[in-house]
Formats: structure tokens, sequence, C-alpha cells
């Protein structure tokens, strides 16, 4: 019979991937060495190949636990049926608390899915590509007709480029926190979008036909 896993074998592998994420957020992937982390976890390098397999199943834990959290956001905000511009200023403030609270997987996502495997990167921007879809969703509420005019997920990721970067200069002992921000993320989204279609906006490319 195989041993079951001990009642703390969870608790362990989500402390690793705590550590992990510092120390790839510091280090960047490519350079942070599995007896580097063992040491920062505080256990053996054997001990440390009982909860992953290698470094890039870590990586992948991290990024891709990260993605459902940010759905789960998202479906959060969904379930409670605000007005169109409630529910945006709700999912930018949501996630840019969520950023200041996760600001070492989030770089990792940011600069390190691309070492992953095809794989395992693929499963990561699929879930990325969902969280894009929702704000393109949340903004086509807001101005119909961006979707028709193809420019709902650009405008979505107009929207990331504000906050996604946000760990490169937002600094904790600074004036404003993450919360502080995203009214002023909305705002400027807001007073942007409403109108854009009036502008004269550039008809978007045909595609070429497939060869």
């Amino acid at each position: 019979m195989a041993r079951g896993k001990a009642p703390t074998f969870e608790l362990q592998r989500a402390a690793i991937l705590a550590e992990a994420a510092r120390l790839f957020a510091e280090r960047s992937f490519p350079n942070a060495s599995m007896s580097e982390l063992a040491k920062a976890c505080g256990v053996s390098k054997p001990l440390l190949y009982h909860y992953y397999r290698d470094k890039e199943h870590i990586l992948f834990d991290i990024a891709d636990s990260y993605m459902d959290q940010l759905l789960a956001i998202i479906r959060a905000v969904e379930a409670r049926q605000l007005a169109p511009e409630a529910h945006l200023a709700e999912l930018v403030t949501c996630f840019l608390e969520e950023y200041e609270h996760s600001q070492n997987r989030h770089r990792v996502l940011v600069q390190d899915v691309k070492f992953l495997q095809a794989e395992q990167a693929g499963q990561v921007i699929a879930k990325q590509r969902q969280v894009v879809a929702a704000f393109a969703e949340a903004l086509e509420r807001i101005e119909p007709g961006l979707r028709r005019q193809h420019l709902d997920k650009p405008v979505a990721m107009i929207l990331f480029g504000m906050i996604n970067w946000t760990f490169t200069w937002l600094r904790a002992d600074g004036r404003f926190t993450h919360r502080d921000l995203a009214p002023v993320v909305t705002r400027i989204v807001l007073n942007g979008v409403k109108g854009l279609l009036d502008q004269d906006i550039p008809k978007p490319k045909a595609k070429s036909p497939a060869h």
C-alpha cells in the first residue's frame, strides 16, 4: 500500500513556493539553484526533491497557482453583479491589492514563464488569456462596440500595461499604496474609453490569408 501524504505536506509545499518565488524574483529563475532554495527553506536538498521533482516544477507551480488566484478574483467580482463601471473599478482594485501582496509571484510570472517547457508555459498563457478576456468583456460593457472594432483586447492590454509593472516603481514605503492608485487607473481608463469610438481610430489590418 502506498504511503499517504503527511498532513503537513501541502503546508510545506506552500512554504517552499513562497521562498522560491522570493529567490526567483530576486535572482531570476536561471540564476537560482535548488541548493540555494533548500538552504533558504531550511531543509536538505534531498528533502526538497521529496516535494518537487525539479526547479521547473516549482516555477510552474508558482505561475500556475498565481493565475488560479487571479481567476478566482475575477469570479468573485463577477458574482457581485455590479454595474459596468463599478465592475471594472472593482477588478482593478482587487488586482492591484493582489499584486501588492504577491509581488514575488507577480515578478516571477512576468519575467520567468518563458523558461518553462512549452506545455507548461501553454497552460499558464491560456489562463493569462482568460484574464485578459475577462477585462476585455468588462470594458465592452462600458463601451459597447469595442469588440466590433477589435479594440476590446488592445484596450485591456493597455490597462494591464498600467498595472502589471507597478512592482518596478511602486514602493511599500512610498506616498501611495496600490489601493490608492486603483481609482486613478480606473479614471484614466474610463475617461479614455468613453468616446474612444468617436475618434478617428485606424482600421485594423486585414489578416493575410493562410497559405
